[in-house]
């Protein structure tokens, strides 16, 4: 049976059919009608994006392979693969008259591409990842927005840069073309921002960053969804200018990363699951029929209780056992007050035991960290707005929220404590410094990582570690400063890193599915292995000397054993 076993993070409808792109590096054509799948293809890494070309004849496909891909529809043949890219590919579009091909990478770069592959124009000029590309104007031009925090737009034919609109620091990742000189943007501010002939206005219309926008020129309706867990429909009026008609809170399952209009009044969604939701904007409901729950596994824990693991279905288990239901996507595991907390997509923090709703917050919650000292423990949960949360601990393992900060100006990607110092990595690529428990700045390093930074670890001796997309393991002192920059053998971004406290050994795991260890002590890589072609999502250290556990999208944990170059941990510094 076709489906998805990792989350769907593109989704694209034309006709009677709708594709879907997934964390499993498949790309599955459905039937529309009868939302059964037909056939499939495949990826050499994570498929991020799908888009049919106007005829629907073909399908684009954008991955972390570093390549796009064109497939003939219904066939799924490949056709031509468009290489070239250096990073991610996040967005291929096909233009107007399919001569030509346009794509988005992380690499910094649009490109254009003729039909057979053959690279016609690299379109230099934004200074970040370039996240979402349209052709506008019949295919004339092109629209490209980036991390960089700017809109450009390009002239198809010679490559040339027309005009930059600087939006500020705010990333923008999605756009929709409402005319040839109007646009609309979503950024991670919430702002849904109207880019016309007469200027630039801002709305400020989601409580958190905005993934996605979907226009339907028959209507003039424009969808927006957020990480605030709402999806919103707007009327575009010339005369009254953005008029709301409808917000409908989204369903657990759903990942607002992608979303299509599918006809008249149903849009198609992305979700954590087997297949894609149906969003009905007559009434504001939602299908998810068929919609089954992903075995991949975002985080894995050893406790003092056993081994912990959560994952995409937001079922939480114990050695291997069910112990909790979250009910979404969870990303990371921490033992705290003698229990083990967990939070993810919904922004809800949970007791990963009991699962009991400890707190909500308006955006999702990417990582946590733990600091003692003589007052007990305070737990920090780093959050998608740049917030940190600080929770105490009670009696019978209850948590009870003490504080809020915002410490980064985007999302918290990792968090580390030693001691009172608080280290914590931002998707700006940005680290901070700060003192706890009352979160005072002690340093800030905007350029810590030339890339998204993935995660962060303390190691025994005060020192910090961190890893991103840049393939780079950057070692930290506790005041600040950049100690080592050591290149790794990853190829592909690094997504979690994780220290033996008992050996000081540093252990990075991949998208890519390979894990390396380092050992700071001789600057040599102990271990460089892939148990897995699926990524690794997280690393623990297992409790063992010279012992890691990996988890991963493929929805197992895997044991990597550097003991042979375990030795007594360093004094701390």
């Amino acid at each position: 049976m076709i489906k998805h076993t990792s989350p769907i993070s593109g989704v694209d409808a034309h006709g009677d059919w709708v594709a879907t792109a997934g964390y499993d590096n498949k790309v599955i054509l459905w039937d529309s009608a009868t939302r059964t799948a037909v056939t499939e293809a495949r990826h050499d890494h994570l498929a991020n994006q799908c888009r049919f070309s106007p005829s629907g004849r073909i399908l684009a496909t954008s991955s972390s392979d570093y390549s796009a891909r064109l497939w003939s529809v219904p066939e799924m043949r490949l056709i031509t693969v468009l290489a070239d890219h250096k990073d991610d590919v996040e967005m291929t579009v096909v233009s107007p008259d399919e001569s030509l091909v346009a794509t988005a990478s992380r690499d910094h770069l649009a490109r254009v591409y003729d039909l057979d592959g053959r690279l016609i124009h690299r379109l230099e000029g934004h200074e970040a990842d370039v996240l979402s590309v349209e052709w506008v104007r019949g295919g004339a031009e092109l629209v490209t927005t980036s991390d960089d925090g700017t809109v450009r737009r390009w002239d198809a034919l010679d490559g040339e840069l027309l005009s930059t609109i600087d939006l500020g620091d705010v990333e923008t990742d999605t756009v929709a073309v409402l005319g040839d000189e109007e646009f609309a943007l979503g950024n991670d501010e919430g702002e849904l921002i109207l880019v016309g002939p007469k200027g630039t206005r801002r709305h400020r219309v989601h409580d958190a960053g905005i993934k996605r926008l979907g226009y339907d020129r028959t209507t003039g309706l424009l969808l927006s969804s957020s990480y605030d867990r709402t999806v919103r429909l707007w009327q575009l009026d010339r005369q009254h200018g953005l008029v709301h008609v409808l917000t409908a809170d989204v369903p657990a399952d759903v990942w607002l990363r992608s979303c299509a209009r599918l006809d008249g009044s149903h849009w198609v969604f992305g979700t954590f699951g087997s297949s894609y939701a149906v969003f009905d904007q007559a009434d504001g409901t939602w299908s998810l029929d068929g919609v089954e729950p992903t075995p991949g596994l975002n985080a894995v824990t050893a406790a003092p209780a056993g081994v912990f693991t959560v994952g995409d279905s937001g079922t939480v288990r114990q050695d291997g056992e069910a112990v909790a239901e979250i009910g979404s996507c969870c990303n990371f595991l921490t033992p705290f007050n003698g229990t083990v907390v967990t939070g993810g997509q919904l922004g809800a923090l949970h007791d990963a035991v009991t699962g009991k709703l400890v707190h909500q917050h308006r955006s999702p919650l990417n990582c946590a960290a733990v600091h003692r000292s003589p007052d007990g423990e305070l737990l920090v949960v780093g959050a998608y707005t740049g917030e940190a949360l600080l929770f105490r601990g009670t009696a019978r393992h209850g948590i009870a929220l003490v504080g809020e900060h915002r410490i980064q100006e985007n999302a918290i990607k990792g968090m580390a404590v030693h001691g009172d110092t608080l280290f914590s990595v931002c998707a700006t690529g940005a680290a901070t410094w700060h003192r706890l428990p009352g979160l005072a700045l002690t340093a800030r390093n905007d350029d810590a990582h030339t890339r998204i930074a993935n995660s962060a670890a303390s190691l025994p001796d005060g020192r910090f570690a961190s890893v991103g997309r840049d393939l780079t393991l950057r070692i930290w002192t506790a005041s600040g400063e950049q100690e080592a920059a050591v290149p790794t053998p990853h190829r592909n971004s690094i997504k979690c890193v994780a220290v033996d406290p008992h050996t000081g050994l540093i252990a990075t795991g991949g998208y890519h599915g390979r894990i390396a260890v380092h050992d700071p002590r001789s600057g040599t890589w102990a271990v460089d292995e892939r148990p897995t072609t699926a990524g690794v999502s997280s690393l623990s250290a297992a409790g063992v000397p010279g012992r890691f556990l990996a988890s991963s999208y493929d929805g197992s944990v895997y044991e990597v054993d550097a003991s042979a170059h375990a030795a007594p941990t360093p004094a701390s510094r």
